[in-house]
This record gives structure tokens, sequence and C-alpha cells, in this order.
């Protein structure tokens, strides 16, 4: 059907991703379809990467993301490897430069599979990330969970990777803290405008890291590669680690993440593929290649 785009079910080391193809098309993937998706078990993602074609001289395509919940989002690193990696796949080219609301990335295929992607620089500064409030240093900033006298969780690091993340620095398991009960209250605390990804770190060696994140929009995820960003960059910051790190998520996969000498932070991981298949973009309604979309 012509109204229909193609798309693919993937995830990035458990983060999962909808690559929808809207190149050539002047619409855009609805809220309503997004949420549609989202209730169907077969595709439920935490993110959807829409290609578009370049707005922008000397960038390959412009990539709309929307959470879960329909909203827009402005970075999601898992999601570009699987884009990069369903671009390489069709083209046979191994670089990208992909352009977002948050600017543009560059990413590119390496020989052994792995996917980096330059997540661009961090901001620090309170009204870039963005803070309700004046925080001189966002590497701590008063937020906590739990009594007064004795909080839960404390005094996270706040940071920007073209999103907002506040990160809570544990020294016990991070699967022990109910993320799912206050995940919620935090992403939509007052102090964060535009709401925030959450995220339960706890450093294992100045090389290892092993992080939980609520993800603004999409809820409990089994990565999120921004989150993973936003955590190494905060940990150096504080000395905690140094600025190569890999990271151990949720979903069992590992990433790596340097923050480089230039500012720049590079997220590095796996793709994969789980289906094909068309969907209308404004309703949702799907069906799996050699099927027809009702």
């Amino acid at each position: 059907m012509a109204s229909t785009a193609p798309f693919a079910k993937m995830n990035g080391i458990g983060n999962e991703i909808i690559v929808a193809d809207m190149r050539g098309r002047a619409d855009r993937v609805t809220p309503a379809a997004a949420l549609a998706l989202n209730a169907d078990g077969a595709t439920k993602f935490d993110q959807i990467m829409a290609i578009h074609d370049a707005r922008t001289p000397g960038t390959a395509f412009f990539i709309d993301i929307l959470n879960s919940d329909g909203t827009g989002a402005q970075a999601c690193g898992n999601g570009m490897r699987c884009v990069v990696q369903a671009l390489a796949a069709e083209t046979g080219q191994k670089a990208f430069a992909l352009e977002t609301v948050a600017g543009i990335l560059n990413a590119e295929e390496h020989a052994d599979g792995l996917i980096s992607v330059d997540m661009g620089k961090p901001r620090f500064g309170w009204q870039d990330i963005p803070l309700a409030e004046e925080f001189r240093d966002t590497r701590m900033i008063e937020l906590q969970v739990g009594p007064i006298d004795a909080p839960e969780l404390h005094s996270p690091s706040a940071v920007s990777m073209g999103n907002p993340h506040a990160i809570f620095w544990v020294d016990r398991d991070v699967w022990s803290y109910e993320l799912d009960r206050f995940g919620p209250l935090l992403e939509n605390h007052p102090i964060f405008p535009e709401r925030a990804n959450i995220t339960i770190a706890r450093v294992t060696s100045p090389e290892t890291m092993v992080i939980r994140t609520w993800e603004r929009g999409a809820g409990l995820t089994k990565a999120c590669g921004s989150a993973a960003c936003a955590a190494v960059v905060a940990a150096a910051r504080t000395r905690r680690t140094g600025r190569s790190v890999s990271l151990v998520t949720p979903g069992g996969g590992s990433l790596h993440v340097e923050w480089r000498g230039d500012d720049h932070v590079i997220l590095t991981g796996a793709a994969e593929w789980e289906f094909s298949g068309r969907f209308d973009p404004s309703t949702g309604v799907w069906a799996r290649d050699n099927e027809s979309v009702a």
C-alpha cells in the first residue's frame, strides 16, 4: 500500500528500537501511531528512529526520534546504532553524518560489526541541562529519595547529552533499588522542566560501571545509550573513573564510552535486527513482510 512505510524492529543491546524508513515522504510518524505500536507486544519499543530525507547539506539523513509515550526525544545512542546498521546493510556505506534536533552526529560501522556514534559534547550548565534553578556545580545537585535524615538516593550528578540526565551514585547492587517506583516521580520532578532520564550507577573499577536507567518518555529500559554517556562523563568529572569506561546494562549487553580530549563522547556497541515489515505512520497499523497491512 502506498500509504505504508517500511520498518525494521531492532535492538541495541536490549534497547528496543523501531527504525522507520520515511524517506521520500512529507508526513511524520504520529504520536498516535507510536502509542499503537507500543501497545502491541511484537512491536513494543523504547524509541522509534524515523529516517527522513536530509535537511542540511553535508548530512545523509535527518532522524526524527519518538519515545514510546509518543513524545519526541533529542538523542538515542542505541537507536542511532540501529539506524547505522540498517543503512550500512542497505548501502554498503560504513560512515554517516546524521542530523537530529539535538545536532549532527557522526557514526560508523567497524569491521567487527560494532558501531560507534559520536554523541557530541556534554553540557554541564544548569540552564543547558536544563534545571529549574541555578546550581553552580552540577556534579552534585540537591535532590533525594526517601527520608530527609536517611535518603535512599541523594545528590545526583546532572548533565545534558542532548537530553537531560540525572545520575545517582550507589555502592550496592543497582537492582536493589525500586527504580520502577521512584523513576516516574524523579523524571517529572519540578527541578527538571523538560523531564529527565534517571540513572542509578555503581562504579566497579576505574574502567567499569553498572547502570540501570528510567528513560524519559519510555520508562524502565534494558539499555540507554545517552545515559551510558552521561554516566561516564559524570563519573570522570567526579573522579570516580577515567574517561574510557565499559558499562554493563540490564539487557546484559556491554557498551563502551570514551570521553575524548576534544570533549566529544564516543559510544560503541552492537545492534541486532529482529524482523521487518510495513506500517501506517498515521495509525500504527502494521504487518510483517509478506503479510498485508489491514
